[in-house]
């Protein structure tokens, strides 16, 4: 037997407690995300880290810790009615996708820090939930889409073939908007009219970064919280875990995806 396996058990042993070591662990796991994980990502981690351990076991165990994430959803509505030409519903909830660049989603979700407004556009690929690009503004604006436009369509090359889907808010359905996915060969997918499941990626990306971000941190500033946001960005592409991506972070997934 190794020596630290030996005084782990005996410390064990001592203090009573056989899931001391994994308390510590979840403890450590909870607070290095900021509280944003349930029992099932902490279990995930737990697992990346070498431990065996069941996720009922993890969920009653961060119960006893008082350790538990939370969630809760706003939405901003950019629907005004027939503003321009509405694009027929391509995806139809079918946000499965084989390879990158295949799917990508847009919304815009609007953010309240004291008295100032902000409004935060994205693209999110919907193989790996990763985020393309964005935006964030105080006016939800033709020229906030146009810049998370350029900025995804610099990433890459080629983009033939791609669908991207959005619901029917004003500046999809404007000509600049449709224009720009014509130019790289793009085709455009609209949810119908007020049905927010349509567009479930995004609105789930959303959720996510209010409830790990916005609700859970105090922010004096916008300027603060957009700063935040960029930090909460590149950890929400590169380091935070799905249980979909079999416990892989967006990028990590895609990697992996692209070696194959």
């Amino acid at each position: 037997m190794a020596r630290s396996v030996f005084y782990y058990h005996l410390k064990r042993l001592r203090n009573g407690d056989k899931y001391a070591q994994e308390k510590e662990s979840i403890r450590l796991i909870f607070h290095e995300h900021k509280g944003r994980y349930g029992y099932r990502r902490v279990t995930a981690e737990m697992r990346n880290r070498g431990f065996v351990i069941n996720h009922k076991t993890v969920q009653r165990l961060m119960g006893g810790m008082g350790l538990k994430s939370r969630i809760r959803q706003v939405r901003y509505r950019s629907y005004k009615g027939d503003v321009g030409v509405t694009a027929p519903n391509i995806i139809d909830r079918d946000f499965s996708a084989d390879a990158p660049n295949r799917k990508w989603a847009t919304d815009v979700t609007q953010i309240n820090i004291g008295a100032v407004k902000l409004y935060l556009s994205p693209i999110l690929d919907m193989f790996n939930g990763e985020i393309i690009s964005y935006n964030i503004s105080t006016s939800p604006n033709l020229e906030q889409v146009y810049d998370m436009l350029d900025k995804a369509f610099a990433r890459f090359d080629n983009l033939d073939g791609l669908i991207l889907h959005s619901d029917q808010g004003w500046q999809y359905q404007h000509f600049g908007y449709r224009q720009r996915l014509a130019k790289h060969h793009i085709t455009q997918s609209m949810s119908r009219k007020g049905n927010c499941l349509d567009n479930a990626m995004a609105e789930n990306f959303f959720g996510i970064m209010k409830s790990e971000l916005l609700y859970a941190e105090t922010f004096e500033s916008a300027e603060a919280f957009m700063k935040a946001l960029d930090e909460y960005i590149d950890y929400y592409n590169n380091k935070r875990i799905k249980s979909r991506l079999k416990g892989k972070s967006p990028v990590q997934y895609r990697t992996l995806s692209l070696r194959q």
